[in-house]
């Protein structure tokens, strides 16, 4: 099987998952690497609940078995109160047995959001969303000022991690997904550095 990457969002208005979407683009810039576009559902507060649904449309959700085999992970969220959205973080949660087996042990990671405001927590979104990827034991990947549309955006965009300002309508500006194409490409390079040397002899 070719090895992927694991591109695994929560979007509500469309901004995330357009970063997603501009992610796996990049991803499959390379040969020999895809990308495997995956979601989580959402949660409710109401105690009593059957499961949700699969959507009929849009990316699959995500299970463990996705996260556990990919070769590396791009991870993403809408802002919340600078936090990564609770649907998420509630996925995140149950992979206790894949940190207890050292599975995602030095696979390449990065991270993406989208708010609201230019001043949402997007830098604190993406620190948040860090925290668990450090814990699993995973190489985390910056975006390097290397990229000129980082230092020329008005929109989204940190050295944290690729991110978008929600204008209203979803759509990325060029620099976002300029930037959303580099990372993906960018994390396919480095997971694919990262498999061949862990070839066996």
């Amino acid at each position: 099987m070719k090895p992927y990457i694991l591109v695994l969002y929560y979007s509500e208005s469309g901004g995330t998952e357009q970063l997603a979407l501009h992610i796996a683009r990049g991803v499959e810039r390379l040969a020999g690497i895809e990308a495997r576009i995956r979601t989580v559902p959402p949660i409710s507060a109401v105690t009593e609940r059957v499961a949700p649904k699969v959507p009929e449309a849009g990316a699959v959700f995500c299970n463990k078995e996705d996260l556990r085999d990919c070769a590396g992970l791009a991870m993403g969220s809408a802002t919340r109160f600078g936090n990564m959205a609770a649907p998420l973080k509630f996925f995140l949660d149950g992979t206790a047995d894949l940190w207890m087996a050292n599975v995602m042990v030095g696979k390449p990671a990065s991270v993406f959001c989208s708010t609201a405001s230019l001043h949402g927590g997007q830098e604190a979104t993406l620190l948040s969303m860090m925290i668990p990827l450090f814990h699993h034991g995973m190489v985390l990947q910056g975006l390097p000022y290397a990229h000129a549309a980082l230092r020329n955006t008005k929109t989204g965009g940190t050295p944290y991690g690729v991110s978008h300002l929600e204008l209203g309508n979803g759509a990325l500006s060029s620099d976002e997904a300029e930037l959303a194409v580099a990372s993906g490409e960018q994390l396919a390079r480095l997971a694919l550095q990262i498999s061949a040397n862990h070839q066996p002899a």
